[in-house]
This record gives C-alpha cells, structure tokens and sequence, in this order.
C-alpha cells in the first residue's frame, strides 16, 4: 500500500514567544515565512522558517514555532508541563485518510481519527505518541 510520496515536511517547536525564539532560525539562514497564522481551534500562533526558498515537486521541511494564544490549550499545556522545545515532527503525506485507516487497521492509537483542517490551510491528523515510541506525529496532506 503506498499513502505517499511521503516527506518530512516540519518539526514544530512550543515557544512562549515568537519573537524572542525566531533570531536564531534567522541567523543560521532559514528563511522566514510571510506571515504569522493564528489557527483559532488549536489555540496557537504558527510562525514557519523554510530550509530553502525553492519550491521544488517535494515540499520544502520547515521549522515552525508555536506560540499558544493561552494556558488552556495544548501548547500551553505542553509549555506547562515540559516547557519550551520540539513539540511534533510532521510528515506531508499523499492520501491522509487511506493512511489513517491502514495505522487504524493495524491498532495504531490516533489522536484524529479524520482530517481536520490546520496551519497553512492543510488537513492535519495526529498520531498518539505512545504508538510512536513517544514522539507526537503529525500528518498532514495538502489541498
């Protein structure tokens, strides 16, 4: 079965600030995105930095900082409970719903069951790290 191409496409970090976490990915050359997202639901603020500005067939992986708009939320949480550092590591995959039903088929913990919409526009499902070996997996697949 292939759900793919699949890519890394970016490791998000909890930052209790935007601002004061961006100065580094800048200095060591990624390239930072037009604009900041508040993405409501998830009550964060993304901030992406591209590794390369050339948009190639592959998606290009990314940084993205994740500020929480409060305490309640799970960056928030996160932030709380472990404080800032990798959050998610996030793979751009072909066919998100075809993957959720084979990782589901073969006793995979999921966190989403169906795609949701997140940052950027894209629909987005998160794996339950203890079926990761403890990291939280995001998948994502572009519209």
């Amino acid at each position: 079965m292939s759900f793919g191409p699949i890519y890394i496409d970016h490791i998000g970090i909890a930052a209790h600030g935007l601002d004061d976490n961006s100065d580094f990915w800048r200095l060591i050359g990624l390239v930072q995105g037009e604009q900041d997202e508040t993405v409501a639901d998830q009550g964060v603020i993304t901030r992406f930095f591209s590794t390369s500005t050339t948009d190639a067939d592959a998606p290009v992986p990314k940084v993205e900082l994740l500020e929480p708009t409060g305490d309640d939320t799970p960056i928030g949480r996160f932030l709380e409970k472990r404080g800032p550092g990798v959050q998610q590591v996030c793979f751009s995959v072909g066919d998100l719903s075809g993957l959720l039903k084979h990782l589901a088929d073969h006793g995979v913990r999921l966190i989403d069951k169906t795609p949701r919409l997140g940052a950027g526009g894209h629909m987005i499902a998160f794996v339950h790290p203890n079926s990761t070996g403890g990291v939280l997996v995001e998948l994502s697949q572009r519209t």
